[in-house]
């Protein structure tokens, strides 16, 4: 059987370690090399690494398991798989909440790809060891420049569409077979030369101390709970449209969420072993923010011993890292929308990447809304997303038939009833309560009603749409 047929009946991963490589390489990406070491210096160091590590293990493995196994159950995209578990049609409007959520989410994620690629060329001319090299005026520069922004910004989605055109097989684990290894030795070879850097272990200290203090704060919290959905992929929709096209007899759901949040926090916490001693090796704030690798980062590498090519390694595997994520994260709409219009697979690419290319305008311009859309929707649009998912898996299809019929199936490791409980109430109620604690501390912000917006707004309009939809149908693909 051809490729072509493949893909045309319902594509499948070629091998298992392509399945477990994509699952990575959609986790692992500016979540972990960019958003966590900043975030982690601004949350105070370790008391925000051991909420974010707390939370995964109680969140994001179980959620994980839920999530691949129920796209394995449905062999659906995301709005596919709610009508499968849910009996009325407007509840299959929480499928288009995760898929809202997910076109947000790429639209502010593909200019901060963009920044990467930006990044890695002008590594390969070695433009960070050149002499005279000024790195804040460099990124102030290529910040203010709205060609330089909108241009990498469309790259990038034109590079997304052209992986995604070729499909599962000869697109996607192509790419990532390569890649998510390249990027974890690239990682791995700048934490060495890190780690021997005179005053590397100040940077080591800064990463483990914990400000007992700073886990008694709703911030510390809620950002953590952003983080570990937004490194993870939890409700994102990515675990369960890359579970779908699991085969049936495979064993993984259980392997792919424990190995991909193991994978994806070794990466994170390695991206701060990169990092954090570096920065305290060359005395730069851990604090700067959103600035620390593209600023902090450059100025130092001139300083080190053969600086050009540690710019290089370092920027080229960052790079890698998020371009895979936002392949995959993008995947998510292209297999719902494929399914659930006439449009092929051809005409779905280029019609999602052209709407997140259209949204993400407004972040990729210099004066645009990058930050407070990052905020808005990683703390609220994501757990919003992921409760959707695991909500109704816990009190519509049942924990226990899921796991039953999927999670133990084949499985060298079995999962017993304690979670059930866990997906049907411990995730749920631990989100409701980071979320509603923060939206308590932080009342009248104008982030917090962004937020609070967001939980409303989005679940209305998925109903609203699918009532509408359920009152004129249209015919979907096969």
């Amino acid at each position: 059987m051809s490729d072509t047929d493949v893909e045309l009946s319902r594509a499948q991963w070629g091998s298992r370690f392509g399945f477990l490589m994509a699952m990575l390489g959609a986790m692992v990406g500016a979540g972990n090399i960019w958003r966590f070491p900043y975030i982690t210096g601004e949350q105070g160091g370790g008391a925000f690494i051991l909420a974010y590590l707390a939370l995964l293990l109680i969140l994001a493995i179980p959620g994980l398991i839920a999530e691949v196994a129920l796209g394995r159950y449905t062999g659906r995209g995301v709005i596919g798989a709610f009508r499968e578990m849910v009996d009325r049609r407007g509840l299959v409007g929480l499928g288009v909440v995760v898929l809202l959520v997910n076109v947000m989410l790429m639209s502010y994620y593909s200019p901060v790809v963009g920044w990467t690629l930006y990044y890695a060329v002008h590594s390969l001319l070695f433009t960070f060891s050149a002499p005279g090299f000024d790195p804040e005026a460099f990124w102030s520069a290529f910040q203010a420049s709205t060609a330089l922004n909108i241009g990498m910004h469309t790259l990038v989605m034109a590079f997304v569409a052209g992986v995604l055109y070729f499909g599962i097989r000869r697109g996607i684990e192509r790419l990532v077979i390569y890649a998510v290894p390249g990027l974890i030795l690239a990682l791995l070879a700048i934490t060495i030369r890190a780690l021997t850097l005179p005053g590397a272990a100040d940077g080591l200290i800064f990463t483990f101390d914990v400000d007992w203090g700073a886990l008694a704060r709703g911030e510390t919290w809620v950002t953590a709970l952003g983080q570990a959905l937004f490194s993870t992929g939890l409700g994102w929709g990515i675990a369960l449209t890359i579970g779908s096209y699991l085969p049936e007899y495979d064993d993984i759901p259980i392997g792919g969420g424990i190995f991909t949040v193991m994978g994806n926090s070794s990466v994170g916490i390695l991206a701060a072993f990169a990092i954090f001693p570096i920065v305290f090796a060359f005395d730069v704030d851990p604090a700067s923010g959103s600035q620390l690798t593209f600023v902090s980062l450059p100025q130092v590498f001139p300083q080190m011993a053969g600086g050009g090519l540690w710019a290089l390694i370092f920027f080229v595997g960052f790079f890698l890292a998020t371009f895979t994520s936002a392949v995959l994260i993008t995947e998510v709409s292209v297999t719902t929308l494929n399914e659930e219009t006439q449009w092929s697979r051809e005409q779905t690419v280029f019609g999602v990447c052209a709407i997140i290319w259209l949204v993400g305008l407004a972040s990729a311009h210099p004066n645009g809304y990058l930050g407070f859309l990052d905020f808005v929707f990683g703390n609220f649009g994501l757990p919003l997303a992921a409760l959707a998912i695991i909500g109704t898996i816990g009190w519509s299809l049942s924990p226990e038939k899921l796991r039953v019929i999927e999670v133990n199936r084949n499985a060298g490791i079995y999962i017993g009833p304690r979670w059930n409980v866990i997906v049907r109430y411990v995730i749920p109620v631990v989100m409701v309560f980071i979320l509603g604690n923060y939206a308590w501390s932080s009342f009248g912000s104008p982030r917090m009603i962004a937020g609070v917006g967001v939980l409303v707004a989005f679940p209305l309009f998925g109903y609203l749409l699918m009532q509408v939809l359920e009152a004129n149908p249209t015919p979907r693909s096969p």
